[in-house]
């Protein structure tokens, strides 16, 4: 489970150099989240997770195009984006690389409500409304990973809810 860095928490303004390193971090939690949806789909075993298997192929794919879209904002902003993808965790146990998955899912949709108010309060309303497109397919995502585990979805709203 990725850790929310303590800059990410919070609700202050932040700097435009500043939203460039939260951004940064976001892009290696996508780039983190490719690999892991990579490894995941061709790992799970058994007819119970096959059409989550198939789901997962689909969230690598929309998980490189938020990967490319966090990219050019930090390009825009005048940084350089980052090459290295937080740590994936993997397992023999198909359901907890489903609650890996989950709780990567949480701490990316925590992140990503921090930074459209970050954005906005910027005045970088533009960039804050591509991160609400993102916002919805992670939403999404969180939806699948938890139907997939059988929990409700988890109110990230809450820091401490965990999968």
């Amino acid at each position: 489970m990725a850790q929310q860095s303590s800059s990410s928490g919070s609700d202050k303004a932040v700097s435009r150099e500043q939203l460039i390193a939260l951004l940064n971090d976001d892009l290696a939690r996508e780039y983190q989240a490719v690999i892991a949806y990579v490894v995941y789909s061709q790992v799970l075993k058994g007819p119970e997770y096959m059409a989550i298997a198939a789901e997962l192929e689909i969230h690598a794919g929309e998980e490189l195009a938020h990967a490319l879209t966090i990219a050019k904002q930090i390009d825009y902003l005048g940084g350089m984006p980052c090459v290295t993808a937080k740590p994936v965790k993997t397992s023999e146990d198909a359901k907890e690389m489903l609650r890996f998955d989950l709780e990567n899912e949480n701490d990316t949709i925590r992140n990503y409500r921090q930074r459209v108010r970050q954005c906005e309060a910027l005045g970088e309303y533009a960039l804050a409304e591509e991160i609400r497109a993102i916002l919805v397919q992670e939403q999404e995502h969180q939806i699948d990973l938890a139907t997939a585990l059988g929990v409700d979805v988890p109110d990230v709203a809450k820091p401490d809810q965990r999968a």
